[in-house]
């Protein structure tokens, strides 16, 4: 439209990356169907051209977020309006490509211009037209797949602190999900962790179906606002669309909250808990509701990291997160923690589509683990300790090893055999306090006490 092609000159202000332009009065400029969220673009004299996205309409004053920031920008410059959102390419040849936090390739391949676009704005599914979750996505992590399973459409963190391997396992999980495609939305990466995600994909051979969007901490603050919403956007368009199975892996939350409050304070909005902006709530939930099972499609699951400063749950970050999500994974000492772990959706595929004694063995192992940190509270304090004392911590040290440890990968079936095999070790039939039925039938045959292969 004519509108778009007209530039204005009348920049107001530059307060960190954020520039008001004057567009006129409402009578003047009636015509003009700019909206918020729309594309603009800024040409300094130059011939240095930026991108920028509108974040604030007041009535003839309009301010703009420009995503390279506004180093070298002068009061000079015009502003010429696009007239749509940001968006982002999907077809088949985004698979195996990288890209940045404004959706440009960075891995030296083509530019995919030729292809086509999505906005990347859009509201969530509404819930009554979803389908109830009831198909487990399995990763070969136990502690997941037999005590806290991850079923489709979820949406579930990984709660965890600074200097855990959360990275790590969150790559682990992306290459041996059962998901037909993998979108890696990294926020604030460092290079090393890039690299990391990157080079992983590609020697477990799963790059093929994985699309990387990441905005390294070198990178504008800015863009990291768009890689959640740009992941997200195709991740709804390849489940739609194609009907795949899509995990969405996401990390640092936290990180993309702190560039939230970052842009709210250049607005001299108010902050609310600890620096953040009152919505924080909602501008979260709005991304974790894309998680959803299509009716007659694929399903979105979202797995994402958030990091708590000084191991703080309280913090507003994963705060908020809790209501907002079905469970979390709490990562710590290098182990996923059973107690601070919750999956609120796996009692729809626990024993529907898992063998008939995964419940019955989650709760037995669980109890007896329990059990096992009273008996080690014991030893500490230099009680004495019966026969089934020792029976437990001997218990609690093999539930550590064989399946507490992130680096452990086995399959859910096997995994639910080691632990009959590992409770055959420790205890006798009687003490299991479990379906007589299931003991006859899965309760390894060796004596008690013999190490079960």
């Amino acid at each position: 439209m004519i509108e778009h092609m007209v530039r204005h000159y009348n920049i107001l202000s530059i307060v960190g990356n954020i520039i008001t332009v004057h567009v006129g009065g409402a009578t003047e400029y009636r015509d003009i169907t700019t909206r918020f969220g729309d594309l603009a673009q800024i040409q300094d004299d130059n011939g240095s051209r930026s991108l920028a996205q509108v974040i604030k309409i007041d009535g003839g004053k309009v301010s703009l977020q420009v995503f390279s920031g506004t180093r070298g920008i002068s009061t000079a410059a015009s502003v010429r309006f696009l007239g749509h959102a940001q968006q982002v390419t999907y077809s088949e040849n985004i698979l195996g490509r990288i890209f940045n936090g404004i959706g440009e390739p960075m891995d030296g391949g083509s530019d995919l211009l030729p292809d086509p676009k999505v906005t990347i704005t859009g509201a969530s599914v509404n819930p009554i037209k979803r389908v109830l979750a009831s198909k487990m996505i399995r990763t070969q992590v136990p502690m997941i797949d037999v005590f806290n399973c991850l079923v489709e459409s979820q949406k579930i963190p990984i709660f965890s602190i600074a200097g855990e391997p959360y990275n790590a396992f969150l790559a682990r999980v992306g290459i041996q999900a059962d998901a037909d495609i993998v979108i890696f939305a990294g926020l604030g990466l460092i290079f090393d962790d890039f690299h990391y995600f990157r080079t992983q994909f590609e020697l477990a051979g799963v790059f093929a179906r994985t699309v990387m969007y990441c905005n390294l901490a070198s990178d504008p603050i800015v863009e990291r606002l768009l890689v959640p919403d740009m992941a997200l956007a195709v991740a709804e368009r390849f489940a739609v669309e194609e009907g795949k199975r899509v995990l969405v892996l996401m990390t640092d939350m936290t990180a993309y909250a702190d560039a939230m409050k970052e842009v709210g304070i250049s607005m001299e909005h108010v902050p609310s808990n600890r620096g953040y902006m009152g919505d924080l709530y909602s501008q979260l939930a709005k991304r974790y509701e894309k998680a959803c099972d299509y009716k007659g499609a694929g399903s979105v699951t979202i797995l994402s990291v958030t990091t708590m400063p000084g191991n703080d749950v309280t913090h507003p970050v994963p705060d908020n997160t809790g209501y907002i999500t079905e469970g979390q994974f709490y990562l710590h000492d290098g182990m996923l923690d059973p107690f601070g772990s919750l999956s609120r959706l796996k009692q729809h595929v626990i024993g529907k589509v898992t063998r008939e004694d995964h419940a019955q063995i989650m709760n037995t192992m669980i109890r007896f683990y329990a059990a096992a940190n009273d008996a080690e509270q014991k030893q500490a304090m230099a009680f004495d300790l019966s026969d089934y004392d020792r029976k437990l911590l001997k218990f609690g040290k093999l539930f550590r090893a064989r399946f507490m440890d992130i680096n452990v990968s086995i399959a859910l079936e096997q995994a639910l055999d080691l632990s009959w095999a590992t409770l055959a070790e420790c205890f006798s039939e009687d003490e299991l306090l479990m379906k007589q039925v299931l003991i006859d039938k899965y309760f390894p045959k060796a004596g008690h006490g013999e190490a079960v292969v």
